[in-house]
């Protein structure tokens, strides 16, 4: 057989064994029972992996290596997103209602530091080559940047009201999903300057996002039960994924080559491949439970974690269903 041929059958029957190899496959391990009370965005703290959700007015933390202890500290005016600071014993955590952020000492659950900000600070992250944290302020439609040593805001992105979530990309390159708009704003970090806004025809209110450094493309989870693949060098929608209805995060684990997105309408759990052709194709869909929209991955394990609740139907007709009192918990996803 000629060499060419060989090297051919060989890179066929490499293309076959790629394609079969079968998908990770995610199940429901346990559920982590904790206080009443609603809840936003999820992060795990990977030196620790403990588990930190923004829980209603306070913070409740998980520590799945000791027996999944729960405890539950500060008082805030409506948590929205929890980021632990790497290298250190502190927690940033947005407080909407009274446009603050707060700054609490994990080892005792104490506040240091009361920041004043933006209109309804919403998302947040911690930008390590910058040493600051990133806010984005819902209804002002600006971002806040944060030294969290020094504990004051060091400058503010105007961009536009409507501020969901955002990432950090390539370089200085800010995204952040705009609900309102149907779009993804950018910004320079380095600057401070707002750059051109990404359009995302057929997606809907947008929340959730993820940037995947490899591809260079970013995975925004759209209320119409789509998910929006972008392509940050061409600044241009590639495709849009079937997923659920009500999401609330994009959560990307950049080692296994997955994203994850949760949608609490429907009680999904959409598991995306980012390296399929075409780039990201969904690969399985766990059933998960109503209201679990939010959640984030402990990078060491992949282990996921979403928290929830169970409802009754709404009080009046057309209205939002109630928690069931008592029923608050934290479903942990594994690979199987």
């Amino acid at each position: 057989m000629p060499h060419f041929a060989r090297r051919l059958l060989v890179t066929l029957a490499a293309g076959v064994m790629m394609a079969a190899a079968p998908a990770p496959t995610y199940t429901i391990n346990r559920s982590i029972v904790g206080p009443d009370g609603g809840w936003d965005y999820v992060q795990v703290d990977p030196a620790t992996h403990r588990v930190y959700v923004a829980h209603g007015d306070v913070v409740t933390e998980i520590d799945p290596l000791n027996g999944d202890a729960v405890r539950s500290f500060g008082t805030i005016m409506k948590a929205h997103a929890v980021v632990p600071i790497p290298g250190g014993t502190t927690l940033l955590v947005t407080s909407g209602r009274d446009d603050s952020v707060r700054l609490f000492d994990l080892r005792n659950g104490t506040e240091r530091a009361k920041i004043a900000v933006g209109s309804d600070p919403d998302a947040a992250f911690y930008d390590m080559a910058r040493q600051r944290a990133v806010v984005m302020n819902a209804k002002a439609g600006t971002v806040s940047l944060i030294d969290v040593a020094g504990a004051k805001v060091t400058g503010t992105i105007v961009l536009k009201p409507g501020l969901e979530f955002g990432v950090l990309g390539a370089g200085d390159t800010l995204y952040v999903n705009n609900e309102d708009e149907n779009e993804i704003e950018t910004a320079n970090l380095a600057t401070g300057k707002a750059g051109p806004a990404i359009a995302l025809p057929g997606c809907t209110g947008p929340t959730g996002l993820g940037f995947d450094a490899k591809t260079g493309y970013l995975l925004s989870a759209c209320g119409n039960g789509k998910a929006a693949l972008v392509d940050t060098k061409t600044g241009k929608l590639v495709k849009l994924l079937a997923i659920g209805l009500g999401p609330d995060a994009v959560i990307l684990d950049s080692a296994r080559r997955l994203a994850f997105i949760p949608c609490g309408k429907d009680g999904t759990l959409a598991v995306i491949a980012l390296d399929t052709a075409g780039g990201s194709t969904v690969v399985q869909t766990i059933k998960t439970e109503i209201g679990a929209r939010t959640g984030a991955l402990d990078p060491a394990d992949g282990t996921l974690y979403l928290p929830t609740a169970r409802f009754a139907p709404p009080a009046t007709a057309g209205g939002r269903p109630v928690a069931i009192a008592g029923s608050f918990h934290v479903i942990v996803v594994k690979r199987g």
